[in-house]
């Protein structure tokens, strides 16, 4: 929360650079999402034939349990991400454009009352 309430304070050239920054780590994180996902082994074996032998880096036991901690760390990081993005968008948005619009120069002012020349009496 200390984060947020940090942000809080920044202009908004400094609110739009950081969802801008949120936003291309949100698109990382899914395309690290997806590769990890895709790297486990599954009925159809997946990506994980083409890593190689199982032994070299993770031991004996495989990939298997390095992947589903990386699954779920990436996956966590991508909802807390997600959450932030959408907190700092709705603090962005919380003004219409319609609200600096100046009113007093749309709305055409009422037309004045000019006094009229009396009409000719008639005998």
């Amino acid at each position: 929360m200390q984060i947020f309430s940090s942000i809080m304070g920044k202009t908004i050239k400094d609110k739009i650079q950081m969802t801008t920054t949120l936003l291309v780590i949100q698109f990382v994180l899914t395309i690290l999402v997806t590769i990890v996902i895709l790297l486990q082994k599954s009925s159809s074996i997946g990506l994980g034939a083409y890593s190689g032998s199982n032994e070299s880096m993770f031991g004996s036991k495989g990939p298997t349990n390095f992947l589903q901690k990386a699954t779920y760390t990436l996956g966590l990081l991508f909802v807390l991400n997600t959450l932030a993005l959408g907190y700092f968008y709705n603090q962005e948005t919380s003004k219409s454009a319609i609200d600096k619009i100046n009113i007093e120069s749309i709305v055409p002012n009422a037309p004045q009352q000019t006094n009229a020349p009396a009409a000719p009496v008639q005998n």
